[in-house]
């Protein structure tokens, strides 16, 4: 049964026969009902959040809630979290609602602890997704754009997004600045941008290179790791034989004149056109094995793995050497008129292969290093669309994984294939269209990890920085410390361009300062835009020229920034630039995938600029899942969508979702779950309206009662919703808001719905309305149910709002709960003596003596021996010190158990409600005496007042104090 419910609802009270609850008192007609104090309240009894959401929205809107808190909180210490910016395209979907949400309950809550915590929310507005999809729209019509003409429909497309996301994240309760978010597309932020990219220039960490890059050929595009997604792909594996052509008879006398090959084996048979190399480990042990009468050269721990994958027999081993000593040796290329250096490299491990790696410098970040040390072109024969270029011999104009099966015949025809069979493995993809990237060497602007130190310093920023999960700091500092060199360029038009200019005479970057800062200043008034509006002269300052040849004609780089380096600046563009807003942040709260993106990024930039991180804590929450723990996509048709939710039940529902898991995990959600939510939420409501129900008739300044007069039960009921606070501020300092949603609903359940206000019903509706009994329990309820409500606000925002406006009033009060501050822990129990503490242990004891008789009770009714607990007596047999606890409290046995008498006896005769544990024997017998017709106690002197016949003593001297 719902307590909360059973609170108000099942009172004996309210049921009894109208008849019956009349008395006659000197000629008058008493109606015993209308003396009772029955809970009376304005508070709804159904939320019908779907629709009463709204209004509460609308009401903030129209006191301008967000900057009435600002107002409030000026001059507070300062708590930043910094938005990580959701991209500005299609509806928000569950992960969008969980990372809102979960930002609005720290930002909530810090400003309910007492701190200063504005919230400017964000988006990305750039990249590739809203360039394709505008595209898709122009269609044919594109072709006769220019390309600020496309960029004007991207910024459109952008707009149109970022209001449609902007009204559902604030439909979810979540207060911030929305008329003036951080948008990456903006003038200031494009300008933020820039002027990040110029400073870097400046440390002389921007450098323009030849080097392979993931590059999507599908989108055309170089893409950053974090662009890269893993997923299963087929590819071809072979072996394939590369004969050597240098003497290696002074590795032993037995090779000398004999036909050897090295053995490599790769995934990407397409990349062999471009081989210039074999790399071997300089430590490896490697064998010279004769095959018939040939002879293969592998490593030596890998000599019977690949003989059983090539169907060779080796034969006798006919050298054994490190890798060391083949250095700078040269073997032909298996079809091309060209030889292939042997080169040393750590890359090269005993994992899988033949310990001899094919190196294409051209097609590889290993490839690439260890070419460049050797001297190595880098060489990569492939265009922008994933072809081979003209001139390519066999290839030429072939898209690259079609050539693999063309490539494999060729080796075969050649006599250099051993063998060949399709494998599956993780290989990367890109993020936005899905398809397999390539690896591609293309001139692209790089930061350099090394140049000032940056990989160094940015490991050490790591460790001063608090990451929730524990595990984000390892995770962090491996990236870090393995990444490549930052390829910060990309060939779209949806984005900030590299504000470089090269020179017509001698074709050199220019990367002066002066030029820099000049781009940027017009940035700041006109976007950049302007980069593609404006003449290269009218982009230039006065008199401009370059420095090397001193020539006045130059071009523009057509290259624009990588988004990460966007959002990246967004603590650049945002932080700092007003006294409330600070750098580095407090904190950042992202998904996991953003230790490649967004927290990475901004670490970068961070120390690049300012030599530090630009956040102090990094927490990271887990994916949304369906029930069984799968991802959700349309195709499974397991897709639940955060305005489905928010439409049928109401967003505080998904809030509490929200609140209810644990999000450094990956969280689940289903219907069933949502429906067990909503269930919780109307026991929570329920027990409010109780509580509210019961002042009506209370003032906070004129009723309230000292702690020396408040009741021993009300002082317990205070101290343990103090040691309840006490964890729930330590919790949101935390972010354990899954164990602030649990304990509290825990606390209202059992602690207040089923234990205090159930024991307290008798005494809130029978007493006389002004008696000392009746307002120390209302001064208990009111600032219990006033504490929790602004303990809770940050959780429940809409429903803690409203039980706000239905406390009783009270002078100085503010507007809204989210105004206000969280009531501290302790002063709930201010001026209470160390004698009251040590009494009220008493009642964690009596507790558990209720919990023993309370079965016997519901023995009793389950066997209709009883209907209601009051036609229940209740006798006791103890000893000891139980027997001293319930002489000191047998006066209120009876409403500790609801029940109508309770006896303490020597001994009892077992019967069939009986129960014995090891400090007490429990008999449950039928109540003696008639029925009070006003509290509906059993009592033998019902009726003793000839005034008030169908009164018990107790409410017949109630009735004479309340003037009847």
């Amino acid at each position: 049964m719902d307590n909360s419910a059973h609170l108000v609802y099942n009172s004996p009270l309210l049921h009894r026969p109208a008849a019956l609850c009349w008395a006659t008192l000197m000629n008058k007609v008493v109606d015993l009902k209308s003396t009772v104090n029955l809970p009376k309240t304005d508070f709804p009894m159904k939320a019908n959040l779907p629709s009463s959401e709204p209004a509460t929205l609308e009401r903030w809107e129209k006191m301008k809630l967000y900057e009435a808190i600002r107002r409030t909180r000026a001059g507070a210490p300062l708590f930043i979290l910094h938005d990580g910016p959701p991209y500005a395209n299609g509806n928000i979907h569950l992960g969008h609602a969980e990372n809102k949400i979960l930002k609005d309950f720290i930002v909530k809550s810090r400003n309910m602890l007492g701190f200063n915590a504005p919230y400017v929310p964000g988006w990305d507005c750039h990249g590739l997704p809203i360039e394709i999809k505008v595209d898709q729209a122009l269609g044919k019509k594109k072709a006769g754009m220019s390309l600020l003409e496309i960029r004007q429909e991207c910024r459109k497309y952008a707009a149109k997004f970022i209001d449609l996301q902007r009204t559902e994240f604030k439909r979810l309760g979540i207060l911030g600045e929305w008329g003036a978010p951080y948008l990456t597309m903006s003038h200031d932020f494009e300008a933020a941008i820039a002027r990040t990219f110029a400073r870097f220039v400046e440390k002389g960490s921007i450098y323009k290179g030849l080097k392979p890059v993931h590059w999507c050929i599908s989108c055309q595009t170089a893409l950053a790791e974090a662009e890269v997604e893993y997923e299963d792909h087929s590819s071809p594996s072979v072996y394939v034989k590369f004969p050597v052509t240098s003497d290696l008879s002074f590795l032993d006398q037995a090779l000398k004149d004999r036909k050897v090959s090295i053995l490599i084996w790769t995934t990407t048979p397409w990349t062999l056109p471009a081989n210039l190399g074999i790399a071997f480990n300089a430590h490896l042990d490697y064998s010279a094995v004769a095959v018939g009468d040939e002879v293969y050269i592998m490593a030596s721990d890998l000599v019977e793995a690949t003989a059983q994958k090539c169907g060779f027999q080796p034969g006798a081993t006919l050298a054994q050497f490190k890798g060391s000593r083949l250095e700078r040796l040269e073997a032909k290329h298996p079809f091309l008129e060209r030889l292939s250096l042997f080169v040393l490299g750590d890359h090269v491990t005993l994992e899988q292969g033949t310990g001899c790696v094919h190196t294409a410098p051209g097609h590889g970040h290993e490839d690439y290093a260890v070419g460049k040390a050797y001297g190595l072109d880098i060489y990569c024969p492939v265009n922008g669309r994933g072809q081979f270029e003209e001139g390519t011999e066999f290839f030429a104009g072939m898209n690259v994984f079609k050539a693999n099966p063309a490539v494999v015949e060729l080796l075969a025809s050649r006599g250099a294939l051993l063998a060949t069979e399709k494998i599956t493995h993780s290989y990367p993809h890109c993020w936005r269209c899905h398809n397999p990237v390539i690896f591609r060497a293309t001139p692209q602007w790089f930061i350099s990890m090394e140049h000032a130190d940056l990989r160094h310093k940015a490991l050490d920023a790591i460790k001063g920085v608090r990451w929730l999960p524990e595990w984000g700091e390892e995770r962090m500092s491996n990236m870090i410390a393995t990444r490549p060199d930052w390829c910060v360029s990309r060939q779209r038009v949806w984005g900030v361009p590299i504000i470089v200019f090269y020179c017509e005479s001698c074709n050199e970057p220019v990367l002066e300062k002066l030029f820099l800062d000049h781009v940027v200043s017009i940035f700041e008034k006109e976007g950049s835009d302007a980069w593609f509006q404006r003449t290269v002269e009218e982009l230039l300052p006065p008199d401009a020229r370059c420095p090397r040849c001193q020539a006045k004609s130059f071009r523009k780089e057509s290259d624009i920034l990588d988004v990460w380096f966007e959002s990246g600046s967004s603590a650049e563009a945002v932080l700092a630039k007003r006294d409330d807003l600070p750098w580095p942040a407090d904190v950042y709260i992202e998904g996991g995938d953003q230790y490649r993106g967004w927290f990475h990024s901004s670490l970068l930039l961070g120390v690049g600029v300012h030599g530090g991180a630009p956040y102090r804590q990094v927490l990271t929450h887990g994916w949304t899942l369906d029930a069984q723990g799968k991802a959700m996509s349309k195709s499974l048709g397991n897709v639940i969508e955060p305005q489905g939710i928010v439409k049928d039940s109401g967003a505080e529902i998904l809030r509490l979702w929200v609140a209810s898991s644990e999000f450094k995990d990956d969280v689940r959600i289903s219907k069933d779950m949502l429906v067990r939510l909503a269930e919780a939420y109307r026991k929570f409501r329920n027990t409010a309206r109780f509580m509210l129900g019961n002042l009506y008739d209370f003032s906070p300044g004129e009723n309230s009662v000292s702690v020396a007069e408040l009741s021993e039960f009300d002082q317990w009921a205070l101290r343990q919703t103090s040691r309840l606070l006490e964890r729930v501020y330590r919790w949101y300092e935390t972010y354990e808001f899954h164990r602030i949603y649990h304990a509290v609903n825990e606390f209202v359940t059992l602690d207040l719905s089923a234990y205090y206000l159930d024991i307290l019903k008798d005494r809130l509706y029978t007493a006389a309305p002004n008696s000392l009994l009746r307002r120390s329990s209302q001064t208990a309820i009111y600032r219990i149910v006033e504490a929790l409500t602004r303990a809770m606000a940050p959780l429940y925002s809409f429903t803690c709002d409203e039980i706000w406006r239905y406390l009783p009033k009270e002078a100085g009060r503010e507007e809204s709960v989210h105004m206000a501050t969280f009531v501290p822990a302790e002063r709930l129990i201010e001026g209470f003596s160390e004698k009251m503490f040590q009494k009220l242990d008493d009642w964690d004891k009596l507790s558990e003596i209720r919990a023993e008789v309370l079965k016997v009770l519901e023995m009793a009714r389950k066997d209709k021996f009883i209907g209601q607990a009051l036609e229940a007596k209740v006798q006791l047999v103890a000893a000891g010190d139980t027997l001293d606890l319930l002489k000191a409290y047998q006066s209120f046995l009876p409403y500790l158990f609801i029940v109508s008498q309770v006896e303490l006896k020597d001994q009892v005769q077992p019967d069939n409600y009986y129960a014995e544990t090891n400090a007490l024997k429990i008999l449950v017998q039928r109540a003696d005496g008639k029925k009070c017709e006003r509290c509906w106690n059993y009592s033998l002197d019902v009726g003793q007042d000839a005034d008030f016949e169908t009164a018990c003593g107790r409410c017949t001297a109630t009735l004479r104090e309340m003037g009847h």
